[in-house]
């Protein structure tokens, strides 16, 4: 463990949550590591990048060598075969957390839960979910808490992510179209309530609880509440004010179609397996991280989703002058 600069190893720094942790640590005087398997692709100089695999133990052990923190930030490509890498990659960091003396630290989701029967989920809400990803990450925070007498742990839950950054998200690959003005938005959940994450208020809850390491328990388990969109029009309310444009039509997500094609794999099949989570609201109770923090860190909404727009080239050169008074 390091003795004066505090130093953290992110597995998945190339990833939205990833890399906003990473840059978040950055900015209160950490040294970073990041573990990558293309060192030839253009990569963030701010960090010490390190070639290997999260797949392959020596690669995280090695890298692991001398950190206070390990992010366990990394998702199988594509979010695909998860039977068969996510719960080898978090063994291979637990292992070398065990070695470097490290805390793990986990983005956690909610997606391990039943939504039916956990309106208000806290640290103590039961894990039954009944989704295939579900019970991988179940599993996976199970091994974290096994791990907690000498690997200390640090999990996070958040609702789906949105902002700068956030590429694989239902915002940025549904709800509008990257690249282009918003013409229509389609929501998941128009007609019910969902809850969000603003990845740099996320990150920063993460930066700000590491930096208070003695304070937190060996196996500490937190709720980012971020904003739970009560009946789905904050979020639809937000993006139309940013672009300038009340008219911007709402589409509902073809929830039906997807379930007929689930059988069939792919896309759909995936998708599918969210539904209950868009159809059944779930808040995240923060009290013991405002507990520790002060607050939760929280940008207005007309920021965040001004800034997420524009991160993905979605706003009209000049908003400002289509906007009713």
């Amino acid at each position: 463990m390091s003795s004066t600069t505090p130093t953290a190893l992110v597995l998945g720094a190339t990833g939205g949550i990833g890399g906003a942790i990473a840059a978040a640590l950055h900015r209160q005087g950490w040294a970073v590591r990041a573990l990558t398997r293309d060192v030839a692709r253009p990569l963030d100089p701010r960090y010490a990048w390190i070639p290997g695999d999260a797949m392959v133990r020596a690669d995280v052990v090695a890298a692991a060598n001398g950190t206070d923190v390990i992010v366990h930030a990394v998702n199988p490509s594509g979010y695909r075969n998860w039977d068969s890498l996510v719960l080898p990659m978090i063994d291979n960091t637990i292992a070398a957390a065990r070695a470097a003396g490290a805390r793990i630290v986990l983005p956690g989701t909610i997606y391990n839960f039943d939504p039916a029967e956990t309106p208000l989920l806290d640290e103590s809400s039961p894990q039954r979910p009944k989704s295939r990803k579900g019970r991988i990450r179940a599993a996976l925070e199970r091994r974290l808490e096994e791990a907690s007498g000498d690997v200390p742990s640090l999990i996070l839950r958040a609702g789906d992510f949105f902002g700068p950054g956030a590429r694989s998200s239902w915002f940025s690959q549904l709800m509008v179209t990257p690249g282009s003005p918003v013409r229509r938005i389609v929501h998941p959940g128009r007609r019910s309530g969902h809850s969000w994450a603003y990845l740099p208020d996320l990150a920063t809850s993460f930066a700000r609880l590491l930096a208070m390491r003695a304070k937190l328990r060996p196996f500490e388990v937190l709720q980012f509440e971020g904003l739970f969109d009560a009946d789905g029009t904050a979020m639809t309310a937000a993006i139309r004010k940013a672009c300038g444009r009340p008219d911007i039509r709402v589409w509902s997500f073809p929830w039906g179609l997807m379930r007929l094609l689930a059988p069939f794999g792919g896309f759909p099949r995936e998708v599918a397996e969210i539904a209950p989570y868009w159809r059944h609201p779930v808040r995240l109770d923060n009290r013991r991280l405002v507990a520790l923090l002060g607050d939760e860190p929280r940008t207005p909404l007309a920021t965040a989703i001004t800034l997420s727009l524009a991160d993905l080239g979605c706003l009209p050169e000049e908003p400002a002058r289509h906007t009713a008074a």
